[in-house]
């Protein structure tokens, strides 16, 4: 979390760093030794790692954007489903299981996939865990393929219980698109395309599936409170990738934030955080208590003034935990707006 001054303490943490790295042999590139004294002082000067940094390798800040969409989209299923039937609870689970194990195993392998090329090597955000230099690149990788091995087996439990077999195709392009965010030779998060899959996977498909396992239809509140949930993910990347864009720029990582600059992405940020709520109001007109909805707000402006006037890193990851805490609210508060 507090990473702003990660540059200020890279000299002085370069020594100590440099030791473990060389010592221990498990990093698989010589160049993570110097990695290591960029790595913030959350990891500089360490010989190994604790359970808190794996937690925070999982990047917990993250998971709302998979709790929001599969909250909206049971609650936009549960009003499809028929009188005589109730909700499958079951099923909202696996769902859900899905949907956080493929966020904390795109965060892996962000990691792995970061920290092997350098990209990570001049990071001012959080700590990584192959950019430290401390642990084995593999290792971070085997983490990632576990999780996507997670959300797969509760994809397929979904996929037996509803009988809907093309329903393995989605979850195994889904794992495919979380790995080449960032992994593989050419990467489609280095070519500004990572809103974009941010947006269909976790705003469209997340909601529209968890609808469709409810009611194994997809109805327009879903396709609608997709469209929300995901321009709300794309704001937590955009400020994320604000936060990092000097960085990104020298490592040739062109993100979104780096092809139109920090001030159009300041700007698209804004538009991502604010155009939910016009949809919000579309709701109100059919399920009154929508409305409350509204109240998200009072953390989604906050997060866009942070970002418009924001002069740190620091800043900007608190207008990032924000938005994804919005997003969180969101979702939640639609899904049961629309459902009760």
């Amino acid at each position: 979390m507090n990473q702003a001054d990660a540059k200020s303490t890279a000299k002085p943490a370069a020594k100590p760093a440099a030791k473990p790295a060389k010592t221990n042999g498990r990093s698989g590139n010589p160049a993570r030794a110097a990695a290591a004294a960029q790595a913030g002082p959350a990891l500089a000067g360490r010989t190994r790692l604790t359970p808190r940094d794996w937690i925070a390798g999982a990047r917990l800040r993250t998971l709302p954007l998979a709790i929001a969409p599969v909250a909206l989209g049971t609650g936009a299923g549960a009003v499809a489903i028929p009188d005589d039937v109730l909700w499958h609870p079951t099923r909202f689970v696996l769902a859900l299981v899905v949907a956080l194990a493929l966020q904390i195993g795109v965060n892996f392998a962000n990691d792995y996939s970061d920290g092997i090329r350098g990209t990570d090597d001049h990071r001012v955000g959080p700590a990584r865990l192959t950019a430290s230099g401390l642990v084995n690149p593999k290792v971070v990788l085997g983490v990632a393929l576990a999780f996507f091995g997670v959300a797969a087996l509760a994809g397929l439990g979904l996929t037996v219980i509803t009988q809907q077999w093309w329903l393995l195709a989605v979850g195994a392009v889904a794992i495919v698109a979380a790995w080449f965010y960032t992994g593989g030779k050419r990467p489609y998060g280095y070519a500004g395309l990572g809103e974009v899959f941010v947006f269909v996977f976790f705003g469209l498909v997340a909601t529209a599936g968890s609808a469709y396992v409810q009611a194994l239809t997809v109805n327009l509140e879903a396709w609608l409170g997709g469209v929300g949930v995901g321009l709300l993910a794309c704001a937590v990347l955009m400020a994320n990738n604000l936060r990092d864009v000097d960085q990104d720029r020298l490592a040739g990582k062109r993100t979104l934030a780096v092809l139109i600059g920090p001030v159009g992405g300041r700007i698209l940020f804004t538009v991502f955080m604010l155009v939910p709520f016009a949809i919000v109001g579309v709701f109100a007109l059919l399920y009154p208590t929508a409305v409350l909805v509204f109240f998200a707000l009072l953390l989604a402006l906050p997060a866009c003034l942070i970002v418009i006037t924001a002069k740190t890193p620091r800043e900007l990851i608190l207008a990032l935990q924000l938005a994804s805490f919005t997003a969180l609210l969101y979702g939640i508060g639609l899904g049961l707006a629309i459902a009760l």
